[in-house]
């Protein structure tokens, strides 16, 4: 069975999509420019070695430490695969959190233990294992805190785990900042997935960074499929760490970050039940959810059902413009008085 995920459906496309974590402002001139200007009538390099030595110059890594990846599920399923290669029988996941790690473990066989909180995890991890975290939270919008990462690392070299740190979501981040250490960091897999933040979701295109010293990378290099990045992919990511792009991204995530007070508020005033974030979405618990999402899905706008996430009743949002916040909020009042 395919996971859920919000964003594009079978239907027709949605008018006002809040069920995706993309942003709404899409990416930069010249970015944009490089991905509708590549070369398709070629293969792109099969190493890849001029974006790996840009993005790895940009990371501070050696550029034989950066694996590209055609998006972050296909990561996934390559560092699990690599996983389970060298040996690892058991794999820790967030609860609730983005299905394709367990997917991709389930796949292989493995066992899959679920961790409802830091603590949780730190106490509970025991034996060797590839251990997810989504640094911050999707669907939740949580971050680990300095202690957080502190218990963790202890449980990670007790257990002798393979720690894997999903950052898909790090660049719409809009308060605070990771407390991931930098040494921790050192020794982790870190996924990185530029499209959300860019907007072009359509683009395949990610990243692994590999630690300094780790048995696995040899297994993640090995199972890779040949030319993993499409000529688009490589254009996305060869202009991920330019000036422009930063400076785009420091703008999105301002405008983010005053849209989203407006739509909570709005919620707000709608009764709704909303959980507290650090990124561009979050999960609330409308009134009558069940009643809500199919009438609003056929007007066109589109909700991310959190059922699948283990939260019956809620839904995970992002933040969209002031325009498609009151299509919402129109769309909801007239619904509420026909239920």
């Amino acid at each position: 069975m395919i996971p859920q995920h919000g964003g594009s459906d079978s239907g027709p496309a949605p008018i006002e999509d809040f069920s995706s974590n993309a942003s709404p402002l899409g990416p930069p001139p010249a970015l944009l420019q490089a991905v509708l200007t590549a070369d398709r009538a070629r293969y792109p390099d099969p190493a890849y070695l001029a974006s790996r030595e840009r993005l790895g110059a940009a990371e501070g890594v050696d550029a034989a430490r950066v694996l590209p990846a055609s998006g972050g599920a296909e990561a996934i399923r390559r560092l699990s695969l690599a996983a389970h290669l060298s040996g690892l029988t058991e794999v820790w996941v967030p609860q609730p959190g983005f299905g394709d790690y367990a997917a991709a473990a389930m796949a292989l066989g493995l066992q899959v233990q679920g961790y409802a909180s830091a603590q949780h995890l730190s106490q509970a991890l025991q034996r060797p294992a590839l251990v997810w975290v989504c640094e911050p939270c999707n669907p939740s919008g949580d971050s680990f805190s300095a202690g957080d990462w502190l218990a963790l690392d202890a449980a990670l070299q007790r257990s002798a785990s393979t720690l894997a740190v999903d950052c898909a979501y790090e660049p719409l981040r809009l308060d605070g900042a990771s407390q991931l250490p930098p040494d921790l960091a050192e020794r982790a897999w870190r996924l990185i997935c530029p499209n959300k933040a860019l907007g072009l979701t359509g683009v395949r295109a990610a990243y692994l960074l590999a630690p300094a010293l780790d048995g696995l990378i040899e297994h993640a290099v090995n199972v890779a499929p040949s030319w993993v990045l499409s000529s688009e992919g490589v254009a996305l990511l060869m202009h991920w760490h330019s000036d422009e792009t930063h400076a785009h991204l420091r703008r999105v995530r301002s405008q983010l970050t005053a849209w989203r007070a407006t739509q909570h508020a709005l919620l707000a005033d709608l009764g709704w039940q909303q959980r507290p974030t650090c990124t561009n979405f979050w999960l609330a618990k409308p009134r009558q959810a069940g009643l809500l999402l199919k009438p609003l899905r056929e007007r066109g706008i589109k909700l991310r059902d959190a059922t699948s996430f283990g939260l019956p009743g809620w839904v995970r949002l992002s933040t969209q413009a002031p325009t498609a916040q009151q299509a919402l909020l129109r769309a909801i009042k007239e619904l509420e008085e026909t239920i």
